[in-house]
């Protein structure tokens, strides 16, 4: 046996063994004879660098420093999961999956672990990328630390397909908090806050050799990729396992919500004897086609339910009410509590909403009040226990004028929230709106963050998001914590920020109404801020999707004299406020004013590469047929109540290939 051949079979015995080990839970050989052979190709990698593998076994101990983590967008977008809290919730989503899909439906139910989500590439059987969930349409690459969890498989075994992600999640289990904890408390340390916040925590850590001693575990559930040669979601969780992934057992088939409602009362019980934390149960359509069908909504699949667990609650002390003003200028009552542990976190502060709010639960200070943390992330108060208040007890009188700048506040008809009209004077709305101007979705400005912008504002360099165009590195230099490096890059990143399609710069603006998805229409149709700024509040109705709650937002966005003298100044400094030359090159007006239901399974074109084509050509792709659909594009396996829909409105049908010739 050759020295490249004694290399590669120690590397194969290493992962087989780990895979035993982390995976099965099922150990063949001992420690000290695991460490030996770790030890022995240590020694032969070093000797023969030639033979250099970046999936070696040898690998997973770390010790590689990343300064940064690289932006990287999702190939497959990672969406949030709807929530769901009662038997009538899951029955209501049954009844509008039915009306979309054709056949009998049943269901995957898997638990749902609190962890940090994470989306793993392979190609050709070998870990290529690790990245974090992030917003959904781009997250951090963290593949060095990734790749020092041990159950996470470097190369794949089995038939897997050429290139493919999986989803899942990177969990801490309670045993090995614990330990983590009692080693912290031991050197004088603050032990940590709960499981998932440190596991999401270590993927951030600049040295992988750190993250390596963390005993960090990654539960597997979700392939995402094209033509996998899978079914339906229980068969890739059976597939995945067969790869060597880890991939929890407890799921189950079910054909009905009384089943799915089974499983959930049966683990609402048991997850309490499960080493990791659980917080519900996910429930998707098991038939992968019947997925395509129902397709997305703009934040989350139409195929998928979260079941969330009862909340957990807390009493505690109201101790104050305060007052935050946000970048819009709505004003958030904040209940400043008494700290109170709740779900694994030390909770000091609850949203109250608005006025309404708080003179419906009749809200007061020095109020007992019961602390719920569910579907949400910021705890909320859910009730006062009235046997305990004061009986010298006032109302409150909700604030009449701004807690930052004293102007009087408004209130619009129809509308919950108080807001300071005080726009350009109003110290928290100038530095929110530069906030979300260089906020991740939007602009994304590297070395520039929120306590900056702060800075920026107080020491009145910047009042606004184009005065950032304007920053030279001789006025930065002097701010807080900002040395001669930090200011090149700050400078540097406003100038990289120039490149930014125009949807993102459209969504950076700060139009009230106008997020991601509604950016993304607007940019769409009118190409040009030019054609936005000029078009009627009727034009923009006619646009998909705009209703005139967004219609009359933009126009009085675009009427005001300082608003476009912004857009002025961002033109001039080459910010994109129009449709690339390039991204315009592939799209046309073919299918303008034309609606398409994609249905059945493609043979030269994925079902969203085909959507995909309709929208470059100008047409809009629906879920379900209507008297407004215009073609069926119909491929292998369409379900036979869309055909029957579409034959008795006289739709026409076309194949793919009839689609591919309609644009050419």
């Amino acid at each position: 046996m050759n020295i490249e051949q004694q290399i590669n079979q120690l590397r194969e015995e290493l992962r087989q063994h780990n895979y035993n080990y982390y995976v099965l839970d099922a150990a063949t050989i001992n420690d000290y004879e695991f460490d030996m052979k770790l030890k022995e190709l240590q020694a032969l990698e070093e000797k023969h660098s030639e033979f250099y593998d970046p999936n070696s076994p040898t690998l997973r101990v770390g010790g590689e420093v990343t300064k940064n983590f690289n932006t990287v967008v999702h190939e497959q977008r990672m969406y949030s999961l709807d929530n769901s809290y009662s038997k009538e919730d899951l029955l209501d989503w049954e009844t509008r999956i039915k009306k979309l899909v054709d056949g009998d439906v049943s269901y995957t139910c898997e638990l749902k672990y609190d962890g940090a989500s994470i989306s793993l590439t392979y190609e050709d059987g070998e870990l290529i990328r690790a990245v974090t969930r992030g917003d959904g349409i781009q997250g951090d690459d963290v593949t060095t630390n990734v790749k020092t969890i041990k159950s996470v498989p470097l190369k794949l075994k089995g038939d897997y397909p050429p290139k493919f992600d999986i989803r899942g999640e990177i969990v801490l289990p309670y045993e090995g908090f614990a330990k983590m904890n009692q080693e912290r408390i031991a050197a004088g340390e603050e032990p940590y806050a709960n499981p998932r916040n440190t596991a999401s925590g270590s993927l951030k850590l600049q040295d992988s050799s750190e993250t390596a001693k963390r005993p960090l575990d990654c539960l597997l559930y979700n392939l995402a990729g094209d033509r996998l040669g899978i079914s339906s979601q229980y068969e890739s969780l059976e597939k995945a396992r067969s790869w060597g992934f880890k991939v929890p057992q407890e799921s189950r088939l079910a054909n009905s919500v009384d089943e799915v409602l089974e499983f959930i009362n049966l683990w609402d019980e048991k997850r309490r004897d499960l080493p990791y934390e659980t917080d519900g149960v996910v429930i998707k359509v098991n038939n992968l086609q019947q997925q395509e069908e129902l397709g997305f909504t703009s934040k989350a699949p139409r195929w998928a339910m979260a079941y969330k667990f009862k909340a957990e609650q807390a009493v505690t002390k109201l101790n104050e009410i305060t007052y935050q003003v946000g970048r819009t200028g709505a004003i958030t009552p904040v209940a400043n509590l008494e700290p109170v542990q709740l779900a694994g976190t030390t909770v000091k502060r609850a949203s109250l909403h608005n006025a309404d709010q708080i003179e419906k639960l009749d809200i007061r200070e020095a109020d007992t009040v019961f602390v719920e943390k569910g579907g949400e992330i910021i705890p909320k108060i859910v009730s006062v226990d009235f046997t305990k208040r004061d009986k010298n007890s006032v109302p409150t009188q909700y604030i009449s004028s701004c807690p930052e700048c004293d102007t009087e506040l408004i209130r619009k008809e129809g509308e919950a929230q108080h807001y300071c009209p005080n726009v350009h004077g109003c110290p928290p709305q100038i530095i929110g709106r530069i906030q979300h101007y260089i906020s991740r979705k939007a602009l994304d400005i590297e070395g520039l963050g929120g306590e900056t912008v702060a800075l920026l504002v107080k020491e009145g360099l910047i009042t606004n998001y184009a005065d950032l165009y304007d920053l030279t590195k001789e006025q930065v230099i002097p701010l807080e914590r900002m040395a001669e490096k930090s200011a090149e890059n700050l400078v540097e990143g406003i100038a990289k920020s120039k490149e930014i399609p125009f949807e993102r710069v459209l969504f950076g603006l700060g139009i009230r109404y106008v997020g991601e998805t509604v950016a993304k229409k607007l940019a769409k149709h009118y190409k040009i801020i030019d054609a936005i700024v000029a078009a009627t509040e009727e034009d923009l109705v006619n646009v998909d999707e705009i209703g005139i709650k967004i219609a009359q937002s933009v126009r009085e966005f675009f009427d005001a004299e300082s608003n476009r003298m912004l857009i002025d100044r961002l033109k001039n400094y080459g910010v994109q406020l129009q449709i690339s030359a390039e991204k315009l090159a592939n799209q046309t007006d073919t299918l303008k004013s034309q609606t398409f239901v994609v249905s059945g399974v493609f043979e030269k074109v994925s079902r969203n590469e085909l959507k995909k084509l309709i929208e470059d050509n100008g047409g809009k792709v629906s879920s379900s047929i209507s008297s407004k659909t215009t073609y069926v594009v119909a491929g292998a396996n369409m379900g036979p109540s869309k055909l029957e829909k579409a034959n008795k409105l006289e739709i026409a049908i076309i194949s793919e290939d009839d689609f591919l010739n309609l644009i050419g």
